[in-house]
């Protein structure tokens, strides 16, 4: 790999220069902590994007400007005299140090146990156990109380259902959630019938997360389910835009039916 030019430290400087009240960026400097939340869940997304499409050509691209969005936090954390980047590392190796005890002996991070066998179940629910004793120490009491308002709905619905699980609130088996599907299902038919669009959108809610809950039980995430089958969709279209003889807007939806049929073929 070649030598790089900048460092870590070359990128906290250009950050500082950015915000540069004498001759830093005008759009930088305007930025809060608040205004830069929807860049940073748009990166996040981007490098899940580059991932799940295989492009690593630009997953380093992506994930440098991810970084960004942490180098920027830390700005405003340094600027009020918060906490620095710095501190934020150290943060995190601490806290990833205490939550791998069978890794890092005595919560020491240059010190090793050698070999030695894996417990999976033992070390995830010691991970579990280490997480709840950490909330606990912020204050949390209730169950689902640090869950972020923010994350996308999916993922939101399934970490939900994943902590209540814990306490024993769950299915025995994937019998339950599927019977489920099949029950809010029926509500939204009822719903549609009864003519009440806020009982629709209601019972709709209510079916995505019954349908959540499946993925959950299985062990997937509902939210790279969900991204799998817009992609599926998106290039099963671009297919039929492609092969289309006429406008798609003279097109029976029997003969757009049958490209996509064949783009299954092709295994579009």
């Amino acid at each position: 790999m070649p030598t790089p030019t900048y460092t870590l430290d070359d990128l906290i400087y250009l950050m500082q220069r950015l915000r540069d009240p004498r001759d830093g960026c005008p759009w930088d400097l305007k930025q809060t902590y608040e205004t830069i939340v929807p860049s940073t869940i748009e990166e996040a997304y981007e490098v899940a994007d580059a991932i799940e499409r295989g492009d690593l050509d630009h997953l380093k691209e992506e994930l440098g400007d991810l970084l960004f969005q942490v180098i920027f936090y830390s700005q405003f954390g340094t600027e009020e005299k918060r906490f620095d980047f710095y501190q934020v590392v150290d943060t995190l190796v601490a806290k990833l140090v205490r939550r791998h005890p069978h890794v890092f002996p005595n919560e020491k991070l240059r010190e090793r146990y050698g070999d030695q066998p894996a417990d999976e179940t033992a070390i995830k629910q010691r991970w579990e156990d280490i997480k709840q004793e950490e909330r606990e120490a912020k204050g949390v009491r209730g169950t689902l109380d640090d869950i972020p308002l923010n994350l996308a709905a999916l993922s939101r619905a399934a970490k939900l259902q994943k902590r209540a699980a814990r306490t024993g609130f769950d299915w025995d088996d994937i019998k339950g959630p599927i019977a489920k599907v099949r029950e809010e299902l029926e509500e939204v038919e009822q719903a549609l019938a009864s003519g009440d669009m806020d009982a629709v959108e209601a019972e709709m809610g209510d079916l995505y997360f019954a349908a959540v809950n499946i993925s959950r039980y299985l062990k997937q995430d509902p939210e790279a389910s969900l991204r799998r089958a817009n992609r599926k969709f998106e290039s099963r279209f671009r297919y039929i835009e492609a092969n289309a003889s006429k406008p798609l807007e003279h097109m029976s939806l029997e003969e757009m039916d049958a490209l996509w049929d064949k783009a299954k073929q092709e295994g579009l």
